[in-house]
């Protein structure tokens, strides 16, 4: 028989007092990802196409828009299908620049070195990553019991982490000059020489953006709902669509400031809230109460 889930209930149980504080951390970190998003569009339009920075991050955000307002079905459709296509675009991508640039690539991970700091910044990369898991726990509704959402769990890291991996790899052969560019696709891309792959691999970025943004908003609609059934309401339909005007406007505003800008602000100053109010206590108390619960639960 299928469980069903109530993600925000149990985080307010886990949580405890602190739930006031880790809805300010995840909706601060919402809007800063929709910002980053916005300004990386507006980046990459403005390099491949030429066209004003603003223009990007508008129509990166209607392309957003759309998809929310059409519902839950839409969204879980573009998804899955733009996920497959960005995997695609990515493999090549690592073949191609492992034949052109194989011997850099080689020649720079031989000069491997560990710096100061490293595990900091890993920590914080994922504080607000994990952070917002939350956010993501209505798509449980598709696992039926405890052995898919441990095989869920356990392949969605690895296989979010590879696009990183593959495009990681295409960038150690040009270190040291990728650290200075905003957008060090273009720069890899242009490196290959092929026009027709560059364009390729920036719409699928493009379209990764949209996507990205589009799982934040209808993620947070989703969350509303769920509050809304807590008290035996219906979240009204009208509701979605201003949601997702008002996160886009915010984000759009925002996405003024730059990506650099906002990456080097925005990311770290949420961090440590996610770290205080979210991931040590389920790291804690959390672990404990799963302990405690499986002798209780079935699979």
């Amino acid at each position: 028989m299928k469980r069903t889930y109530e993600y925000r209930s149990f985080s307010r149980e886990l949580l405890g007092g602190g739930w006031g504080l880790y809805e300010v951390c995840y909706i601060t970190t919402m809007i800063v990802v929709l910002s980053v998003v916005a300004a990386a569009a507006g980046s990459i339009t403005q390099e491949l196409f030429a066209l004003p920075y603003l223009v990007g991050v508008i129509l990166m955000m209607l392309a957003v828009g759309f998809l929310v307002l059409k519902g839950t079905a839409l969204v879980e459709k573009f998804l899955s299908i733009w996920s497959l296509v960005l995997y695609a675009v990515y493999v090549v991508f690592l073949v191609v620049s492992l034949f052109v640039f194989g011997e850099d690539i080689v020649e720079e991970l031989g000069r491997f070195e560990v710096k100061k700091g490293w595990v900091v910044g890993g920590l914080e990369y994922a504080a607000y990553n994990v952070g917002i898991l939350p956010a993501v726990l209505f798509t449980i509704r598709h696992l039926d019991n405890r052995k898919e959402a441990l095989v869920a769990g356990v392949l969605a890291g690895p296989i979010a982490m590879l696009p990183g991996l593959f495009f990681y790899l295409t960038m150690v052969g040009h270190y040291p000059e990728i650290l200075t560019e905003t957008v060090p696709s273009v720069l890899l891309l242009e490196a290959l020489g092929s026009r027709v792959f560059l364009f390729i691999f920036q719409i699928m970025l493009l379209g990764t953006l949209v996507e990205t943004g589009t799982a934040l908003i209808h993620a947070f609609n989703e969350r509303l709902a769920s509050s809304f059934s807590d008290r035996g309401k219906m979240l009204p339909n009208y509701m979605r669509p201003l949601v997702a005007v008002a996160l886009v406007g915010i984000a759009t505003v925002l996405a003024q400031a730059g990506l650099e800008e906002l990456i080097s602000t925005g990311y770290g100053t949420v961090t440590y809230g996610m770290w205080i109010v979210y991931l040590f206590p389920v790291l804690t108390w959390g672990v404990f109460k799963v302990v405690q619960s499986s002798s209780t639960m079935g699979p």
